[in-house]
């Protein structure tokens, strides 16, 4: 069952490429924190897809992938205003955030184990390496589309590569600008997947121990 999922870190347009999608017929999850939610959506955005592309890879066999790129000089004050407000609750077993989404910011940008986790210097290593490894996994691959959302046509470069007829295409919308961080639990649509839909499994996630190709410790 293959899916596509959006791989680019937090504050890269993650919401902004989910919405588009819904209106192409997709059923989209931004955050999927069950198996089952997974197995509802379409495209999958954001945590844990940053940090869990090599697993869902070998879950989802056929599936294509895309990260999204922005300039450095916009992501960096975008994401220390995010981190800030995550921050006390990026702790295990404390806080209200999803164990899930706990992870993913935590292997991303060593929330845990950094002195200063907001440092502009830090997060520019932290995304250059995030940009490195996925550059790296999917060298020599065709199933990684590589987009700026702010760039003009990117939104039918992303449909080309997705198989759609492009003619008579817009842009991406561009959401959660500045401060703004819930457009996405505020937008109605019924192509919207609750990223804590529930299965036979209720809300368990994927045990990665179980893969052949073990890749997390």
């Amino acid at each position: 069952m293959s899916k596509i999922f959006i791989i680019g870190l937090p504050r890269t347009g993650t919401t902004s490429i989910s919405v588009a999608l819904l209106d192409y017929g997709f059923k989209v999850a931004h955050t999927a924190y069950t198996k089952r939610a997974f197995e509802l959506a379409d495209v999958i955005s954001d945590a844990p897809c940053f940090t869990d592309y090599k697993e869902l890879d070998q879950l989802f066999p056929g599936s294509k992938f895309v990260y999204l790129d922005r300039s450095l000089e916009k992501w960096i004050p975008s994401i220390q205003m995010l981190i800030t407000k995550m921050l006390p609750e990026l702790k295990p077993r404390i806080g209200y955030l999803n164990p899930v989404l706990k992870r993913s910011f935590n292997t991303a940008f060593a929330t845990l184990t950094t002195i200063d986790p907001l440092s502009a210097t830090h997060l520019e290593n932290c995304y250059e390496n995030h940009q490195q490894e996925v550059f790296d996994y999917f060298s020599g691959r065709s199933d990684l589309l590589t987009i700026d959302i702010s760039r003009k046509g990117s939104l039918k470069e992303l449909l080309s590569f997705l198989g759609f007829n492009t003619s008579n295409v817009g842009e991406f919308p561009h959401l959660n600008i500045g401060k703004r961080v819930d457009n996405w639990q505020k937008l109605k649509h019924p192509n919207k997947v609750d990223s804590m839909s529930a299965g036979i499994d209720h809300r368990k996630f994927f045990d990665y121990e179980q893969l052949p190709n073990k890749t997390k410790a």
